[in-house]
């Protein structure tokens, strides 16, 4: 397993949301309270950023170095083929809640949490979906929505809910977008606290631990813990694969720290695993 820091930020707090276009070949992620947004090209080391006027979370991607960006304020198409960005939809949310964590389902609905901000409020927080200018509420009175991922089959979703420091599975019917709680499939019980998640092509999923310096994989069958990745930064915020089935991971600042390298990071992680 080799790991590599592919991009350092000592003033970022808080990296956040990597995902990879395939088909492009390009990473995105965020920098929640700066309000940036990144573009990544693995293949040529370069690094473009656009900078929003609020916090901007989560990112999908619409077509080659085109996408849609949530931020505090709202849905914006960010075009880093010309470093434009341009308002397209909000959803109606509280003054006092942010987006967090989203993904987008096989039909085209984007689908995203809620969580208090500045500050974190228990249970103000809903799970979205957006689809053809509607959006309704799938998942209430979430505290600090984070990871979600679908099964292969697009029947499950999972879903984490930090403070829980558990994951959920829901029944997902792909027609109408409705899900149905099933049950907690994963508890942690030490001091990492579950944040961003993908699953692999097995259905194992792959969770990076706030406060755990590590990206843990486990089995949702069966609850158990396979392997972890240990990171050099104690708060592991989300993960992606690559196509090559090796992992992007992100990594936020950690306020109790104050070595001289505290800062957020984005790292590259070739598994050397068929998964």
């Amino acid at each position: 397993m080799t790991k590599h820091l592919i991009y350092f930020s000592q003033s970022a707090e808080l990296f956040e949301g990597p995902i990879f276009d395939s088909k492009h070949q390009l990473l995105y992620f965020v920098s929640i309270l700066d309000a940036l947004v990144y573009c990544y090209n693995p293949n040529t080391k370069e690094i473009l950023s656009l900078k929003l006027d609020s916090p901007a979370s989560n990112v999908y991607v619409l077509s080659k170095k085109v996408v849609l960006v949530a931020s505090k304020n709202g849905f914006y198409e960010i075009d880093f083929n010309t470093l434009k960005s341009t308002f397209k939809f909000q959803i109606d949310i509280g003054n006092n809640v942010r987006y967090n964590d989203g993904i987008e389902d096989a039909v085209g609905r984007y689908i995203i949490g809620t969580m208090g901000y500045p500050k974190v409020i228990n249970g103000i927080g809903n799970v979205y979906s957006y689809y053809n200018g509607e959006s309704k509420v799938i998942i209430e009175n979430t505290t600090i929505s984070n990871g979600l991922a679908f099964t292969e089959d697009n029947k499950t979703l999972y879903f984490i809910d930090t403070p829980t420091k558990k994951v959920a599975k829901y029944n997902y019917d792909l027609e109408t977008g409705k899900v149905e709680f099933v049950d907690y499939v994963i508890a942690f019980s030490k001091s990492g606290s579950p944040d961003g998640m993908c699953i692999d092509k097995n259905g194992m999923l792959w969770i990076a631990e706030w406060g755990g310096s590590c990206v843990s994989q486990w089995n949702p069958s069966t609850g158990k813990k396979i392997s972890e990745i240990a990171l050099p930064y104690t708060n592991v915020t989300s993960c992606c694969f690559d196509d090559q089935s090796n992992l992007y991971i992100t990594t936020a600042k950690d306020d109790k720290e104050s070595t001289h390298n505290n800062g957020s990071g984005l790292f590259y992680v070739e598994i050397n695993q068929n998964i």
